[in-house]
């Protein structure tokens, strides 16, 4: 199969996964905060990687550490602010602003990886953040703001990470040990955070929804890094619009979100400009 079509088909499964995930943190936000949840969903992913690891005899030893961290850590804090505004905004809203990470992959590209800057490129990433204003300004008020403004830093932290896992990729890591780094740290500076803090102690009924938040996780993880590691940089993340669409129909369908002119409007100015600058950044691969 060509790189296009197996970019392709990761890129599909990853963005399926990573919206039963948000529904996921939408169902276990009744009862967990979202430091709990970011726990929940890298400790049961971290025994899914190791497992898998394991049984394809990839090794936990790389000569990368310190971009592991970087992407780790960023991942992580990112991870925290976008379980933060899935718990209080409604999932595709959450989901579309934690998506502007192409665009700041496209503002980011000249620095990080020393592409070339483009006008066409930058007036598109501008028209997307115009897409930003408008899901922000018919639908928040007080709270929601906050919420908002955290939901677009989650999609700056999440652009950042794709960047370190492009050079991950490109460097031949395995992605599983990608993986395995981002949710150790994750594990571990969540579990930190939770020290001396009143947790929510789950019932049986609970490990479902937690066991359906780690486990498409870490689906959805692997997908993804495996798809950023084929072929183009951002001509996949394109594709990860999908996720934008797939949360919204689950917020209509299980959640009973509604959604309004402006927000559908704001959500295609994202998706059309991320699309372009995907497209036109992955020319300069």
């Amino acid at each position: 199969m060509p790189k296009l079509q197996k970019g392709f088909l990761w890129m599909l499964i990853a963005t399926l996964f990573f919206s039963i995930m948000g529904a996921s943190v939408k169902l276990g936000s009744k009862n967990f905060s979202p430091i709990e949840l970011v726990f929940y969903r890298s400790a049961v992913s971290l025994f899914f990687i190791i497992f898998i690891m394991k049984k394809n005899s990839v090794t936990f030893h790389t000569n990368f550490l310190i971009l592991h961290m970087k992407r780790s850590l960023v991942g992580f804090f990112s991870l925290i602010l976008f379980f933060y505004a899935i718990t209080h905004l409604p999932l595709s809203t959450a989901i579309s602003l934690n998506y502007t990470s192409p665009l700041f992959v496209g503002l980011l590209l000249p620095f990080i990886l020393k592409r070339k800057f483009n006008f066409k490129i930058f007036l598109m990433i501008f028209i997307g953040f115009i897409g930003v204003f408008f899901i922000l300004k018919p639908s928040f008020h007080d709270q929601s703001l906050i919420a908002g403004c955290i939901g677009i830093l989650s999609g700056l932290g999440a652009g950042v990470a794709y960047l370190y896992v492009t050079q991950l990729g490109q460097l031949k890591e395995p992605d599983a040990r990608t993986v395995f780094f981002f949710t150790l740290i994750s594990t571990l500076g969540s579990g930190i955070l939770l020290i001396n803090q009143d947790t929510y102690t789950p019932l049986i009924s609970d490990f479902y929804i937690l066991l359906c938040l780690g486990g498409s996780a870490t689906i959805a993880q692997i997908a993804i890094t495996r798809a950023y590691r084929i072929g183009n940089t951002l001509g996949n993340a394109s594709l990860s619009y999908l996720t934008i669409i797939f949360s919204a129909l689950i917020g209509i369908l299980f959640f009973r979100e509604m959604i309004d002119f402006f927000s559908i409007l704001g959500m295609l100015l994202i998706i059309g400009s991320g699309i372009f600058v995907s497209i036109k950044q992955s020319r300069f691969k």
